[in-house]
């Protein structure tokens, strides 16, 4: 049966990289890609598989804008059948120093925008009586650097989540999971200086930083039939960091 996938954040690398996988290795999958105001990369991916994706707008802190999302893509795709929720930001600074909207903002993106995206592709998902729900944590969930209270925070709330979301759904054929990925190719800030980017290459046993479709693999695996046991999981992709 053909399956509706909603990727959102699907203009950055990691995004990007879920939507060709699925493409790839599910050919008879709509790939549906939800951004907000940067779309350049998404639009070109879409332009050259016009059949089998379309961009969807979606302001993620908007339930509104979820529920219409839902509906664009039941009336062009059938049934939302697979939610990624990949959409975030981190915006740093010390606890004692950040803003009020500094932490407000982080939350809102990170935590609050899964909830609402959880809760509006829940009713299809239960007509259906299945459905996969992956969240894009971070490693900073389970191990926080300084500097980061708020996207931590919220990092750590997107497990928590998925961890009862999980329980409340799996008798539904539903399952929810969370990947906390480490630092990936495409994805880290473009102000760390190539000495930075070295010096964070050598705390990684695997020297190396992530591959976006090393991270798209896992999220794929989860979303499959094939992971149909395994639900409430939090899996860790960082290389080897500890």
């Amino acid at each position: 049966m053909s399956r509706s996938i909603l990727i959102t954040g699907a203009n950055g690398a990691l995004g990007l990289a879920i939507a060709e996988f699925f493409l790839a290795r599910e050919g008879d999958c709509r790939v549906f890609l939800g951004v907000r105001e940067r779309r350049d990369r998404a639009e070109e991916l879409a332009a050259r598989l016009p059949d089998r994706t379309a961009l969807i707008s979606l302001e993620v802190t908007s339930p509104d804008a979820w529920k219409a999302a839902v509906a664009d893509i039941e009336a062009h795709g059938g049934p939302l059948s697979v939610l990624v929720n990949n959409a975030g930001f981190h915006e740093d600074a010390l606890l004692a120093n950040m803003a009020q909207d500094q932490w407000s903002r982080v939350l809102d993106a990170n935590l609050n925008a899964v909830f609402h995206g959880c809760q509006a592709a829940l009713p299809a998902m239960m007509r259906q009586r299945q459905g996969r729900i992956v969240n894009i944590a971070s490693l900073s969930a389970i191990s926080s650097p300084a500097g980061q209270t708020n996207y931590s925070a919220a990092k750590a709330g997107v497990i928590g989540l998925t961890q009862s979301l999980a329980k409340e759904s799996a008798r539904m054929g539903i399952t929810v999971n969370a990947i906390c990925p480490g630092y990936i190719e495409g994805g880290l800030p473009p102000e760390w200086t190539p000495e930075h980017l070295k010096a964070l290459k050598m705390q990684l046993p695997m020297r190396r930083f992530a591959r976006p479709e090393e991270i798209a693999a896992a999220v794929f695996f989860l979303a499959s039939t094939d992971a149909s046991y395994i639900t409430g999981t939090t899996l860790k992709i960082d290389g080897g960091l500890l």
